[in-house]
């Protein structure tokens, strides 16, 4: 059954976030958005690209399918901005730390940035 497309704001990000529900997360993308993720591995001279609303599902589907906590601690919204940080632990005591840019078009994602760093 396909979920309902919500409004993307702070409120909407956090509850699909912290409820690792994959599913929501990938109904708030236009069907050609675009994910940056940069982190120790895809350094900003090449960050990983996430192109397409299905590529972003599989992104999604594989982060919400981890046995781990997420918690969005703050976001913050001007215009067609939204940024949010995510605090998130894995079972082990493994921890994550991401903050993120989001650029909105007629309501929904079309472009994003995650930079991240991880324990090691």
């Amino acid at each position: 059954m396909p979920t309902k497309t919500q409004v993307v704001d702070g409120a909407a990000i956090k509850k699909a976030i912290e409820s690792r529900d994959g599913r929501l997360l990938s109904s708030f993308y236009n069907d050609d958005a675009l994910v940056r993720v940069i982190d120790r591995n895809n350094p900003p001279s090449k960050p990983r690209e996430i192109r397409g609303r299905a590529a972003i599902s599989t992104f999604w589907d594989d982060i919400c399918s981890r046995a781990m906590t997420h918690k969005v601690d703050t976001t913050i919204a001007e215009g067609d901005s939204l940024a949010f940080t995510q605090a998130c632990a894995y079972p082990d005591g493994t921890k994550v730390f991401c903050a993120a840019m989001l650029e909105l078009k007629n309501g929904r994602i079309a472009r994003q940035t995650v930079v991240q760093a991880w324990d090691e």
